[in-house]
């Protein structure tokens, strides 16, 4: 929040050199705070930063935003967390038909390791209909060898699968639900063609 002091007399006089208006909202978000004249307005009238847009995520990348030096990243997903009405019950489901281990008991335990390959991270737009349901908020996405031979195994077990007919230039998959609704995508990644 930014407060103005107006010095005694000048109260009814509402006019502000651009000047002293820059001053103070340099003071009041920092002194490396430049503005266009539209931002100006804004900041004028909403009392706040106005967004600027950020730099593209390769430019970002590129340059390092950490001073000039390489960007440290993530190497991986460590762990998928969410809410479930019968955790016990989904974590088993998830481990009976999909073979994803179930979150140790201990630290001396060993917890499910997945194989390397692509992981998508995608963002997707909040009126997407990727997941089905509009309540839903996240999918899972998981890489298969056989796409065939796991819906048949799901099949066997009374779970309903559905194959997209198309195959794309990364891959083939395939649409599931677990027990509590939550969406699963299966992928089988589309093999590099040895060369020879």
């Amino acid at each position: 929040m930014v407060c103005l002091f107006i010095p005694p007399g000048r109260q009814h006089s509402m006019r502000f050199e651009r000047r002293w208006l820059l001053r103070i909202l340099s003071f009041g978000f920092g002194s490396s705070f430049l503005l266009s004249r539209n931002q100006v307005g804004i900041a004028a009238q909403t009392a706040i930063q106005p967004m600027t847009a950020p730099p593209l995520a390769e430019e970002a990348v590129g340059r390092g935003l950490a001073g000039g030096t390489e960007m440290e990243k993530v190497t991986g997903i460590g762990g998928f967390f969410f809410r479930a009405h019968d955790p016990k019950a989904l974590a088993f489901w998830y481990q009976q038909h999909l073979g994803v281990a179930l979150a140790p008991s201990s630290y001396e335990a060993s917890v499910w390791e997945q194989e390397a390959g692509p992981t998508v991270f995608d963002p997707q737009p909040e009126t997407s209909k990727l997941f089905g349901d509009a309540h839903k908020f996240w999918m899972l996405n998981f890489r298969v060898r056989d796409l065939d031979k796991m819906a048949a195994q799901l099949r066997a077990a009374g779970i309903k699968v559905v194959i997209d007919p198309e195959s794309y230039p990364n891959g083939r998959f395939a649409n599931l639900h677990d027990p509590e609704g939550n969406p699963i995508a299966l992928w089988q990644p589309k093999l590099p063609v040895a060369k020879g």
